[in-house]
């Protein structure tokens, strides 16, 4: 018995050795169910059409920050990450009526960086220490980009999509002022699956500049990601995650303005 109970333990140490030289494991995508056990596809939300003057993203005035958080009776074996990206791209669209403004915004998925010191400290928790060993980082980068979650490989990039903007509540009366908060129905394609999420924006609308920003909670299977969970459960990663972006974009200036100058 006691032998049995020593390999027991060594079989466990070794198991927690593989996963932490590897990195701190990261959600890995669900064997697809069969077809008739499929959920019926819900037909697709349209993404609203772009109107109005055309706003550049400025990637190094923009930033998205994804919070994914341990889980598990062996959270203590890994260890929250911080997720960016500094390489968001596409354009803002802003009409008069600022209610029917709409966006399409592109992140590289090979240009995201997994547990930035500078980011990890800015958090200013105990729960994101800034130190994380360089083998760990890159493991879970790798397993961040390899086929069982993003598979960065074949999707190059995340999409985010307008499909709709509503008045938050708190700002009910405020749409059509040059700042303000709405709640965006954005349609989300990772990975090739197309989700839709609601999230609330602050906008803010000067001198040929929008700048939008927020914060909120979502969850990985929202995005069509099935969170990791290994060991019965006792090491995984939990579903829900906290984002946080800022969104700067410029007017484009046409050919003509340009020529006049």
């Amino acid at each position: 018995m006691r032998v049995n109970a020593a390999c027991k333990l060594r079989a466990l140490g070794a198991a927690l050795s593989a996963l932490l030289l590897g990195g701190c494991p990261l959600p890995t995508r669900a064997p697809a169910p069969s077809p008739a056990a499929a959920a019926p596809r819900v037909e697709a939300e349209t993404p609203a059409p772009h109107e109005g003057a055309p706003y550049d993203v400025i990637a190094d005035e923009s930033l998205l920050v994804i919070r994914a958080y341990r889980g598990g009776a062996l959270a203590s074996a890994g260890h929250n990450h911080v997720i960016a990206s500094h390489s968001l791209s596409g354009t803002v669209y802003v009409p008069g009526d600022l209610r029917r403004a709409s966006f399409e915004i592109h992140v590289p998925v090979a240009e995201l960086s997994v547990d930035e010191a500078a980011l990890r400290e800015r958090e200013g928790s105990a729960d994101f220490p800034p130190e994380v060993p360089e083998a760990a980082r890159q493991g879970t980068l790798r397993n961040m980009l390899g086929a069982a979650l993003l598979d960065g490989e074949h999707h190059h990039e995340i999409v985010l999509r307008t499909l709709r903007l509503e008045p938050a509540a708190a700002a009910a009366g405020d749409a059509g002022a040059a700042g303000g908060m709405v709640l965006a129905r954005v349609q989300t394609t990772v990975r090739g699956e197309v989700r839709a999420i609601t999230i609330p924006v602050s906008y803010r609308l000067t001198d040929g500049t929008v700048t939008a920003s927020g914060e909120a909670r979502l969850r990985q299977s929202e995005l069509g990601l099935t969170p990791f969970s290994a060991m019965l459960g006792a090491l995984q990663v939990q579903d829900e995650m906290r984002i946080s972006f800022r969104v700067c974009a410029r007017r484009v200036r046409s050919v003509q303005s340009e020529l006049r100058k």
